[in-house]
């Protein structure tokens, strides 16, 4: 087994092994841009212990404004004799060398350093940054202390020097502030410098207690998966680092309620190293499906997606079910919800006279005509007024709008739409618009995932960006397998063992796929992805002509700008 030495930022750098070198200046002014250095004075320390100083005066080459003389007791005759930023910057750096720097109200200093090295064509170091007054703000209360000041916190915790506007002096009373607050963070579980840097009281210490659920975790992508203490999944998630994504829920930038609830529940964290991000994005999919944690919003319950069917009978009519079968009948979808299902019936029934009733009608029926006949939206076969023919002539241009061409039907709809707000009934056109938009996607999604559904067998390939190649077996829609070929290494032999381990898929009723369609959807998204190579086809892949997928890509657009614009002017 190949040993792997973790990094400091994986493992965490402990706060008793780390260099600060504390910081403090004093200036002529308060503005890096129109001010200088007059005084540089630090303390190096680790572990608690003092392991060095540095103190300089600076001449700043410029008088010293009287009420700074009068703050630091700094007068330009102080600093005539005294080297210049030119050698103080140096001397500084090499003194802080390989530390981590801190400055109480960090910004002012640490913004005059960098100017100054900026002036003096000095790359500035990487130096990580820690503030006082940052920390200061989230560990000590108002009840404690009137203000973060540097003279406030250090009679709070009784700094062995007085703050003076002496840079030496402002810097030893740092590094007491500096230990007390660090024994604070430290009776909240905080021990890394890591831990440290990233501190705020936004994030309670039992989210911060569950920092060690990412111990182990791999640096790779994948899914994981957050379990409670009974092994019950309470959220699924995918990242390009799992270790670093998991380790986020812990900090202040995880801010999200329901994650901070689900932490606290939390007792484990499972990682599923993927090869290809589609693995990962797949594998997510499947695992929601199966288990429906309570703390993932979305894709729950792939199985409550409806379908829009017309219905094999003497006079066939829309009907809205929750899954395909073998039953020769025609359908479209799936749709995200049963509301959006019942606008894309309604859209045909206004351009389309299909009966709307739900009772089966044989060629012998006969009930009374309801108020739809009345007003010519049906031809009453229900009466014996129309015909199996005459009605099939009807079902023949739904079945062709949803499986085929959908141009006249979309048409007719906008036609209708006009016409509505030709009379100003713009409030029935917008209604009607939202019927077609569910239409057209409908049937779009419908003639997208039918041909993958309907293959056998798809394999793709796509340049990874490590170099060599991402590949997939796709088998009626549903990922079979997937894998990443070696940089530079001929991509057939894995293509050829890929098809020969890749799951064996049986296909669905068409046009469902063997797949949550969510799936299905995130295979044709990566296949239409700039230098995807169809290395291999079993079967067909087509759309329509006249498919519902021009209308969409057009209609979306044109609904997205007009609710932009009502939302603007309602908002107005």
């Amino acid at each position: 087994m190949q040993m792997v030495q973790g990094t400091f930022d994986d493992l965490g750098t402990a706060l008793a092994d780390v260099t600060f070198v504390v910081v403090d200046l004093e200036t002529t002014g308060g503005s890096p841009q129109d001010s200088a250095i007059t005084e540089i004075g630090a303390v190096k320390v680790r572990g608690g212990e003092v392991l060095g100083e540095f103190q300089t005066l600076v001449n700043p080459h410029l008088p010293i404004p009287a009420f700074i003389q009068a703050l630091t007791g700094i007068t330009t005759a102080m600093v005539a004799d005294a080297p210049r930023i030119q050698s103080a910057l140096p001397a500084f750096l090499e003194f802080a060398q390989g530390s981590v720097l801190v400055a109480h109200n960090a910004g002012f200093d640490i913004g005059f350093l960098k100017m100054a090295a900026r002036q003096q064509g000095i790359e500035w170091p990487s130096h990580p940054v820690l503030d006082t007054v940052h920390l200061a703000r989230q560990l000590v209360t108002r009840d404690e202390a009137r203000n973060h000041k540097l003279s406030t916190l250090a009679a709070l915790f009784g700094a062995t020097t007085t703050p003076d506007h002496r840079a030496l002096h402002d810097a030893r009373a740092t590094v007491d502030v500096l230990h007390a607050l660090i024994g604070r963070v430290g009776s909240l579980g905080v021990h890394t410098l890591e831990e440290l840097s990233s501190y705020t009281s936004r994030v309670s210490p039992a989210q911060r207690r569950k920092r060690w659920l990412a111990d182990g975790l791999p640096n790779e992508p994948g899914v994981y998966v957050f379990k409670d203490g009974a092994g019950r999944v309470l959220y699924v998630g995918t990242s390009v680092n799992i270790r670093t994504r998991v380790r986020s829920y812990f900090t202040a930038s995880e801010r999200r309620t329901r994650m901070e609830e689900m932490v606290r529940l939390a007792e484990s964290v499972t990682p599923i190293v993927c090869a290809t991000t589609l693995e990962a994005e797949v594998r997510e999919l499947r695992l929601i499906a199966e288990h429906k944690p309570r703390y993932n919003r979305r894709s729950r319950s792939p199985e409550r997606a409806s379908w829009v069917k017309l219905t094999v009978e003497a006079f066939p009519r829309l009907s809205i079910v929750r899954e395909v079968r073998n039953d020769g009948a025609r359908y479209i979808g799936p749709f995200s919800s049963r509301l959006s299902a019942e606008s894309a019936v309604a859209a045909v029934h206004e351009v389309i006279p299909l009966r709307q009733c739900v009772q089966r009608l044989t060629p012998h029926s006969r009930v009374g005509a309801c108020v739809l006949a009345d007003m010519g939206r049906c031809g009453a076969p229900c009466t014996g007024a129309q015909t199996v023919q005459e009605y099939a002539a009807i079902v023949d241009r739904a079945g062709h709008a949803l499986v085929g061409d959908s141009r006249q039907v979309v048409t007719a709809l906008r036609t209708r739409m006009g016409s509505l707000a030709e009379q100003e009934r713009y409030e029935d056109a917008g209604t009607l618009r939202d019927r077609l938009l569910a239409l057209v996607r409908g049937i779009a999604r419908a003639q997208r995932i039918a041909p993958l559904a309907a293959s056998p067998e798809i394999i793709a390939a796509r340049p990874a960006a490590p170099g060599g190649w991402e590949l997939i077996v796709v088998r009626h829609g549903r990922l079979a397998a997937t894998a990443l070929s070696a940089r530079g290494a001929d991509p057939m032999p894995y293509v050829e063992a890929l098809r020969t381990t890749a799951e064996a898929v049986l296909p669905a009723p068409w046009p469902a796929p063997a797949a949550i369609p969510e799936e299905t959807e995130k295979i044709l998204r990566w296949l239409e992805l700039p230098g995807v190579r169809i290395v291999d086809l079993e079967g067909e892949w087509t759309c329509p002509v006249g498919g519902a997928g021009g209308a969409r890509a057009h209609l979306e657009p044109e609904v997205l700008a007009r609710n932009d614009v009502a939302g603007f002017v309602a908002a107005s």
